[in-house]
């Protein structure tokens, strides 16, 4: 009896070490899937498996190579989202705020905001509507009082962490346009003085309110939008000279020097020749701090080239991703699959020239959030910033009837909410992804369709993220060092590994 107990003894110390040797290298992880198969930000297990070596699609990481720094990621205050979350029963306002800004939400970290009016408005307005006020004395922030800024106050309320905002005009006041008009026109170069000091109005105004804004762009969108709502175009040259010459130094003397200028704010194709412009010596780089796109060039193309262009002109400089959005749709009400499906149009679809059509296909909504984040952050993106954060099923209210697809779509009159697939999958990002995360190397092998990206986070977290746009599952092994664990990653899935005590 003595004997078999010393052997039972032995065998199960034996085991125990056996076990812990091995355990010592499997790469501990938590996971995270939306999927098409009904998973929204689902905890799964890693339950991919070895035995399928010759299907793995091997990632390795580096964590001891780093690149940019990310400012955040997030979505945009707009009056439209605004008005129609104070339409909400409170239950369900306050659903939405910790949605995106809570613990228990997608803690949004980057966000946007409009000066003055926009398409997303209820209506044209600005800040300064006396002609020739050029002293700007009767300049007011009193529009934005009804709902704009109480819903950015009860943002700030929920996020424990806080959170980053741009600000981007529309326009200037039409009577400092040589067309005297919302849309379209240029600024008068006899009004850039006064306009400098229209932000400085704005910048301090929103301060007095205890809104600080991170960060401003000269214009959204200087080539024009086709002269369809709120406008004003700018070319490289007059942005940068308005900037050189009276934002950046107007803005200094007002003690608001730290508030970011991010040149340009348009889509990515133009990059080049803005940058060439903005950076082109040290006197006109001076007063930018960076360069802000949009996606709407295409529907699937992310302009790696452009983007990698951009960064390397300027390396000191940010890069920050300012609006995407499913533009031109009517957003489908309560049907996750449509967002899962190869059948949403934008306005390239229609106008685009012929030349230029092949950059509009058809696309699949998730597919295009999940591949242009992160392709974004892979190609120097330090923040990404989607549009509306709350539409109605129309996909507005828009004054223009420009109908656009959000992530969290409402129903006032029947105080519904509907959290489309396009909010999990920003999640995917925004929850894990801090501000201050550095993105690190990896190497992505077999690769069989599956996109990746990776950061580690300031409290030394390493995220993957992990999306897989095709049919069929894939057997992932996830390699740091010495550690390996394998995944298994569902067709037509995101996922998101959170790796922690890996040092």
């Amino acid at each position: 009896m003595q004997i078999t107990r010393k052997i039972h003894w032995l065998y199960f110390v034996l085991m125990g070490t056996l076990v812990a040797g091995c355990g010592s290298n499997v790469l501990e992880m938590q996971i995270v899937e939306t999927a098409a198969n009904g998973n929204h930000l689902q905890k799964i297990e890693a339950t991919g498996s070895p035995a399928t070596k010759q299907n793995n699609i091997l990632i390795e990481l580096h964590p001891e190579k780093s690149y940019q720094t990310i400012q955040g990621i997030g979505g945009s205050f707009t009056e439209s989202t605004a008005y129609l979350l104070k339409q909400l029963s409170p239950a369900n306002r306050e659903k939405v705020i910790e949605a995106y800004f809570g613990e228990s939400g997608a803690k949004y970290s980057l966000t946007r905001t409009h000066i003055a009016s926009c398409d997303f408005s209820l209506n044209n307005y600005t800040y300064a509507p006396v002609v020739e006020d050029t002293l700007l004395k009767h300049f007011s922030v009193q529009e934005d009082l009804d709902d704009l800024i109480p819903l950015i106050k009860d943002a700030m309320k929920v996020s424990k962490e806080g959170f980053k905002i741009v600000a981007s005009p529309w326009t200037a006041p039409p009577w400092m346009k040589d067309n005297k008009s919302y849309v379209g026109g240029k600024l008068l170069p006899r009004y850039y003085a006064t306009y400098a000091n229209y932000f400085a109005k704005y910048l301090q105004a929103y301060a007095k309110l205890d809104i600080p804004i991170w960060a401003i762009t000269p214009v959204n969108e200087p080539h024009g939008n086709g002269n369809s709502w709120e406008s004003m175009h700018f070319s490289p040259q007059e942005m940068t000279n308005l900037v050189q010459y009276h934002l950046g130094p107007t803005l200094e003397k007002k003690g608001l020097g730290e508030v970011h200028i991010l040149g340009y704010d348009q889509n990515r194709e133009g990059l080049k020749e803005w940058v060439d412009v903005m950076y082109a010596n040290q006197a006109s780089s001076k007063y930018f701090s960076g360069t802000a796109v949009h996606w709407y060039e295409s529907t699937y193309d992310y302009f790696p080239k452009a983007l990698d262009y951009a960064k390397k002109k300027a390396k000191d400089k940010l890069l920050i991703q300012t609006e995407g959005c499913v533009d031109s749709e009517v957003p489908h009400w309560k049907d996750d699959a449509w967002y899962w499906r190869k059948e949403a149009t934008d306005w390239g679809w229609d106008w685009a020239a012929e030349d230029r059509k092949y950059l509009h296909p058809k696309y699949v909504p998730v597919y295009r959030y999940a591949r242009d984040i992160i392709g974004c952050l892979n190609h120097g993106v330090d923040g990404w910033i989607d549009w509306n954060m709350v539409l109605d099923r129309q996909g507005g209210p828009n004054w223009f009837k420009n109908w656009c697809v959000a992530p969290v779509l409402v129903d006032p009159e029947i105080d519904e909410v509907y959290f489309t697939p396009l909010y999990y999958t920003l999640a995917h990002f925004s929850r894990y992804i801090r501000p201050g995360a550095k993105r690190i190397k990896f190497s992505l092998k077999q690769a069989d369709g599956v996109m990746a990206t990776a950061v580690e986070n300031p409290n030394k977290e390493l995220v993957v993220v992990l999306f897989n746009p095709t049919e069929q599952k894939k057997n992932i092994q996830i390699k740091l060092k010495n550690k390996k664990n394998y995944v298994a990653l569902n067709a037509q899935a995101l996922q998101t590994l959170v790796i922690k005590n890996y040092l």
